[in-house]
């Protein structure tokens, strides 16, 4: 099955594999060499391997006796959608600078994205690509590029606009919005999302407006409502919104 020319990292994950699938039954060296065609010589340095690297891997003596694979480590692995990695990815980009365990935060999102097949790794990469977040307290006149859409007020987000939000940007569909300016006029718009933007302990959404022929910040809670339409769009460039606000960085950088 593998041989002597397989990659090492290779063998020594489908080593951690069979064990994982052997359960509490455990396997044998023996077997182990004829399932993946090589020496019982190379499993248990493979073993001893994975056991220094921190796989809870034990052998047992005597007849019958092999590796077994602590139950914890036999769990199987959790998946993650794009959507999902790139929600904890924001998550993690949100701690504040100097922040408890923000080193292991990052280790974390590190391996997360590892976990992601090459194909929802690409997919989360170009969705993490447009939600900018900027933690910390930003200087003096930092506030982002907008016009009087997204002027200071207050509210809450419901739930339904914030997925709706969401799956437009991660999907390409237009969005019909209904939005409050901070003067109380309420007006409906179709708009291409183009970056969801966290900045000032607020979040926007970056959009192209179609009815206003430009691009535009909508400040989330002053989305009244928001439906997802069959229309797509083909994605504006991120850098056609202009220079992000100072200390801003992409989750999928950060």
């Amino acid at each position: 099955m593998f041989g002597g020319r397989v990659n090492r990292t290779e063998r020594l994950y489908a080593v951690a594999e069979e064990l994982r699938r052997a359960g509490a039954q455990g396997t044998t060296s023996a077997r182990l060499a004829r399932s993946l065609e090589v020496s019982i010589r190379t499993i248990k340095r493979d073993v001893s391997a994975l056991q220094q690297a921190g796989l809870p891997v034990r052998a047992e003596a005597g007849p019958g006796g092999g590796y077994v694979l602590d139950a914890v480590a036999s769990l199987p692995p959790v998946n993650y959608t794009p959507a999902q990695a790139v929600a904890v990815s924001v998550a993690l980009a949100l701690l504040p600078p100097g922040s408890p365990f923000a080193v292991d935060a990052a280790t974390a999102r590190a391996k997360l994205w590892d976990a992601l097949g090459p194909g929802d790794r690409e997919r989360a990469s170009r969705l993490a690509a447009r939600v900018w977040t900027r933690g910390g307290t930003p200087p003096e006149g930092a506030a982002p590029v907008s016009d009087d859409d997204a002027a200071p007020g207050s509210g809450a987000s419901a739930a339904g606009v914030l997925r709706a939000v969401e799956q437009a940007l991660a999907g390409e569909r237009v969005l019909a919005i209904r939005y409050r300016s901070r003067d109380g006029r309420a007006s409906r718009r179709r708009v291409e999302p183009v970056l969801l933007a966290h900045t000032d302990g607020r979040w926007y959404l970056v959009a192209w407006c179609r009815d206003r022929d430009g691009m535009r910040w909508f400040r989330l809670d002053r989305v009244e409502r928001a439906d997802v339409t069959t229309e797509p769009y083909v994605p504006r460039l991120v850098e056609e919104v202009g220079a992000p606000p100072a200390g801003a960085a992409a989750v999928g950088t950060v």
